[in-house]
């Protein structure tokens, strides 16, 4: 049985498996949006391809969000500096607000653009499209690609912060979130 700490320390199964999924979907759907003219181009299937990694992502972090009200996550070891806890919050923050906003801005974007092909799915089904006027989907379309530069800077950003813990600060964060790793150290704990 693991004790009271060891429950607490580490995010849950839940978390790690939502996180991990979300973040290659993220990753791979930014490659094939930013490399789709260049690398990928005359290659079919790439859009199709992003806007339905799209409405997974959108689905997932519905599910992430509803997971994280759901569960608490590990407390922060109390040596991590104030503001390092305020840039945690607010890029966390960033990404719940970004994981929300690309699809949406996506799916706005061709809702009014009626293309021939229905949204859908994987191919699996039709997803419909959104109501809305020319005005929005203009302006989802305008902020569609700055979004997803800001997504790309956000994801380089964690995963610096992410590495600065593991190999500089040897503080466990990055345990906290990797599937099958124990959290060695432990830390004295606060909100």
């Amino acid at each position: 049985m693991r004790s009271a700490l060891a429950r607490t320390d580490r995010y849950g199964r839940g978390a790690i498996a939502l996180h991990w999924t979300l973040a290659v979907l993220l990753i791979v759907n930014l490659a094939l949006a930013l490399l789709h003219e260049s690398l990928f181009d005359g290659v079919k299937g790439i859009i199709p391809l992003h806007k339905s990694i799209g409405m997974t992502v959108l689905v997932l972090t519905v599910a992430r969000i509803a997971w994280r009200l759901a569960h608490r996550p590990p407390r922060l070891p109390a040596e991590i500096a104030g503001w390092e806890r305020s840039a945690a919050h607010a890029v966390h923050f960033g990404f719940y607000a970004l994981m929300l906003a690309l699809p949406l801005t996506g799916w706005a974007m061709v809702s009014n653009a009626k293309v021939l092909r229905p949204l859908n799915w994987f191919g699996l089904f039709d997803i419909p499209y959104l109501p809305v006027s020319k005005a929005i989907a203009g302006a989802a379309r305008n902020s569609h690609e700055p979004l997803g530069l800001l997504m790309l800077a956000l994801i380089l950003l964690h995963i610096l912060a992410a590495l600065r813990h593991h190999f500089v600060l040897r503080d466990g964060i990055l345990a906290r979130m990797l599937p099958g790793v124990r959290v060695r150290r432990s830390l004295p704990f606060s909100r």
